[in-house]
């Protein structure tokens, strides 16, 4: 049986999570683990509701399952987050990794930033003459970020250069950040430093498109440096001055340690891989590495992935296209699984959406609220594919994270990301060696766009059936429960666009009005009025059963017979006139009492040219027929 090992981070960290797996994943590869990567996509920007929709997924799997846990720091900097996972761990009594910063209780594995940073000062002093820094950093709570800061002020201060760090901004982690700061720092006219020292390599690449945006060249003018050596910060122009944190080697060393644990022998706690700063073309070095080597193969591979981007996105919008073109929440289902099942060559052969049963529920009842913390015992099924065979079943126990898992076999990296809108859960998604979706981020673009069209479906359903109600109650008379005037004139517009069509269709108009209202209301009271219209509507309705019936009017009635009750809207109205109480006006009327006057006209294709027309007739033989029942009395 394979060992477990959940990983928690986020995902915005692509590249060096990518290369921090890779490194783990072969380092294990003899030692049968599988990597159950949870993740998701928050921001310190979001709403404190978008960012417990997402951070929920950490909540998804019982510890108690796992071998031990690994906590990507470099990508989580949420210490809420971080200290309930520690307390999940510690209760289920596994032992966590924990890479990029540091906690009781945890191994910690990372790099020689310090190190590191301090020969970046050294190089920018010794080959450029740096003496105005300003440092760019992430959020002053970060392990990573602040020690790169604390390399830069010891170096200064044993160089007898304090005052040479002119200012530190706090980005935490946002580019908008950065933006803003440096087109304020430029329109302010104060002086540029002689280096933007940036936390990470998208920090330094926003600060130099800003800067150029601003008029101000890299490095002619300021020099630029970052942290991670990413690919992006490589072949970009200029390639960005960064160091190098070894992730990939960070990886192996985890899954070394990880070794060392299962075989249950002793190991240290704390792991430090070396790391080197590489100059680049942003601090005015070009001669330390072949920019133009990376970017021509890039620019090979820019086809391949144009087109790969052109197929996916055409993917989410037949999803989107598809999801919202549903009526019911079944033809959804029905729907999503057909479309997966003939074409899920993106996701591959082991994917799986799985829904909280209330998502579908909630659609035709409001009262049924989605879950906000953590996932229900039991998830529905919507599609489930694990090395291309499908699973068979509706529904699914959660705490199994993935229908059709086997704990035999070659190791596998499974990935956990939330469906959600804002804080109410939806499900998850589950992906399988999908190591280029992480670094490519399609997985976010497929998260984000998943849980967007589910929540449009939702909510149009929703209103689309909450208007069907409204527009029911608009329709119907609250007294006898028939359709009202309202509901007629729609009936009405529809019949006479079959007219102007010149459709030979059938139907007839039948005219009601009930005798003796007056009568019993200004004598009984309207109470007994009331009871009497409803039972001389529930009569008109009992005889013409197949017809829609509406009131009109306070005593007036309409039905419009079509099929059987056109066919036999003699007999119907005989059998009416037969049911009725013998005419009278005199007191007191039997309880029982139903007097009403009732004329049919046929719509007469080629004659009548307007509803009017047959309603106008109708009409008149109604009164006929009230002056031959009065005449009888």
């Amino acid at each position: 049986m394979k060992k477990k090992i959940a990983v928690f981070t986020t995902g915005w960290c692509c590249e060096i999570l990518s290369q921090f797996l890779t490194g783990m994943q072969s380092a294990l590869k003899d030692e049968g683990v599988d990597v159950f990567l949870f993740t998701c996509y928050p921001t310190y920007v979001d709403t404190p509701a978008i960012k417990h929709g997402e951070l929920n997924i950490f909540t998804l799997p019982d510890l108690h399952d796992f071998d031990g846990v690994v906590i990507f720091g470099s990508g989580l900097d949420f210490h809420d987050e971080i200290e309930k996972i520690m307390v999940r761990s510690r209760e289920a009594g596994i032992p966590v990794v924990m890479q990029g910063a540091k906690h009781d209780g945890a191994v910690y594995i990372g790099s020689d930033n310090y190190v590191a940073t301090l020969a970046m000062c050294r190089h920018l002093q010794e080959k450029h003459d740096v003496h105005n820094i300003v440092f760019l950093a992430g959020t002053a709570d970060s392990l990573d970020s602040e020690l790169r800061l604390t390399a830069v002020k010891d170096y200064l201060k044993e160089s007898g250069r304090s005052d040479d760090l002119k200012e530190v901004f706090y980005t935490k982690w946002e580019n908008a950040q950065a933006t803003r700061f440096i087109n304020e720092y430029c329109k302010s006219g104060r002086k540029l430093p002689d280096v933007f020292i940036c936390a990470n390599d998208g920090l330094a690449m926003e600060t130099t498109i800003t800067l150029n945006n601003n008029g101000v060249k890299v490095p002619e003018d300021v020099l630029v440096t970052g942290y991670d050596l990413i690919d992006d910060s490589q072949i970009f122009d200029p390639s960005i001055a960064s160091v190098d944190q070894c992730f990939t080697q960070m990886g192996e060393a985890a899954g070394r340690l990880w070794k060392v644990i299962f075989a249950g022998k002793e190991y240290s706690p704390s792991v430090i891989v070396p790391c080197e700063f590489v100059p680049g073309e942003s601090c005015g070095c070009h001669e330390f590495r072949n920019s133009d080597k990376i970017r021509r193969r890039v620019g090979r591979e820019a086809f391949t992935k144009r087109a790969a981007n052109t197929y996916f996105n055409r993917k989410l919008n037949l999803i989107d296209s598809t999801v919202l073109s549903c009526l019911t929440y079944k033809e959804f289902a029905h729907k999503l699984h057909g479309l997966l099942a003939d074409n899920h060559a993106f996701e591959g052969n082991s994917f799986h959406i799985l829904l909280d049963p209330n998502f579908g529920l909630s659609i035709n009842d409001p009262n049924i609220r989605l879950r906000k913390n953590g996932y229900g015992s039991h998830m529905e099924v919507i599609f489930s594919s694990e090395d291309g065979v499908a699973y068979d079943g509706e529904e699914f126990q959660t705490s199994g994270l993935i229908p059709g898992y086997r704990e035999d076999g070659d190791n596998h990296l499974y990935v956990f990301l939330p469906l959600h809108e804002a804080d109410e859960s939806f499900g998850y998604i589950v992906f399988k060696d999908c190591m280029n979706k992480i670094y490519e981020h399609t997985l976010q673009t497929y998260q984000s766009r998943m849980g967007l069209v589910f929540d449009k479906f939702r909510h149009a359903l929703s209103l689309d059936l909450i208007n069907k109600r409204l527009l029911e109650v608009m329709k119907r008379d609250p007294l006898t429960n028939v359709n009202n005037r309202m509901a007629y004139e729609d009936k009405e517009v529809f019949l006479q666009s079959e007219i102007n069509s010149g459709s030979a269709v059938k139907f007839a108009i039948a005219m009601f009005d009930v005798n003796n209202l007056k009568l019993i209301n200004d004598s009984m009271g309207h109470d007994a009025g009331d009871e009497y219209l409803i039972r001389c509507c529930r009569l008109i309705c009992n005889v013409f059963k197949h017809s829609p019936v509406y009131r009109v009017g306070g005593d007036e009635f309409i039905a419009v017979l079509s099929g059987e009750d056109y066919e036999n809207s003699d007999f119907l109205l005989e059998r009416l006139h037969n049911r009725m109480s013998q005419y009278s006006n005199v007191l007191p009327l039997p309880d029982d009492y139903i007097s009403i006057a009732a004329g049919i006209a046929e719509y007469m294709h080629g004659e009548d040219s307007t509803v009017q027309d047959i309603l106008k007739r109708a009409d008149e033989r109604m009164y006929q027929n009230k002056a031959k029942i009065k005449g009888e009395k």
